[in-house]
């Protein structure tokens, strides 16, 4: 008995799921269509089709996420790995990320890989610019801190791996206008503190 062979008109191979051929399947599940394209989706497209743009200002990834972060799929040094998808849109539109370099995100939004929201930055740059206290925060100021032994809050900026205490408060709005008032004398990419 002979075997059936693929639907597609004038293929000869022998036919399997949905009575196609392996290379009709595997068309329809590339590209919906068993006659469709075989031409494989360039790096770029691939990237762009898992970008939503319709949320206003900022492109959020539609693709998974790490910590926040979006994460792509893509090649490396000659090698296929998982990539932080802001630096793969950062360096589509710009060219590599110089060593020594990371990526800020403008908007404080970690999905968000919209290129005018990206900006080269050091480490310590991209620490300044960071937005809020951290989530162990008791306060929930940047820089602002409960002291149990004097009963008044603290304030205290990091700058260079140096403490700068700035002393201790009655209140947390004092504490706050005190760590903001350093933070704007040492740093200079802390646009959070610049738009108060």
């Amino acid at each position: 008995m002979q075997k059936p062979t693929c639907s597609i008109e004038s293929c000869e191979r022998e036919a399997g799921n949905r009575g196609w051929c392996n290379a009709h399947y595997l068309r329809y599940r590339r590209h919906g269509d068993p006659r469709g394209s075989a031409r494989i989706p360039s790096t770029e497209e691939r990237f762009w089709s898992r970008v939503d743009k319709s949320g206003g200002e900022c492109w959020n990834w539609t693709g998974g996420l790490k910590n926040g972060y979006g994460q792509f799929n893509g090649y490396q040094d000659g090698a296929r790995r998982n990539l932080k998808a802001h630096r793969v849109s950062f360096e589509l539109a710009n060219g590599p990320i110089p060593t020594g370099l990371e990526i800020d995100h403008i908007c404080h939004n970690r999905a968000c890989v919209s290129p005018t929201h990206l900006r080269l930055a050091t480490h310590k740059q991209n620490n300044e610019h960071l937005q809020g206290a951290k989530a162990s925060s008791a306060s929930g100021i940047r820089g602002v801190f409960w002291n149990k032994r004097t009963k008044k809050w603290v304030a205290e900026v990091q700058h260079h791996g140096k403490s700068h205490h700035l002393g201790y408060f009655d209140s947390v709005a004092a504490a706050e206008v005190a760590a903001i008032a350093k933070r704007l004398e040492l740093f200079t990419h802390n646009d959070t503190d610049r738009a108060a």
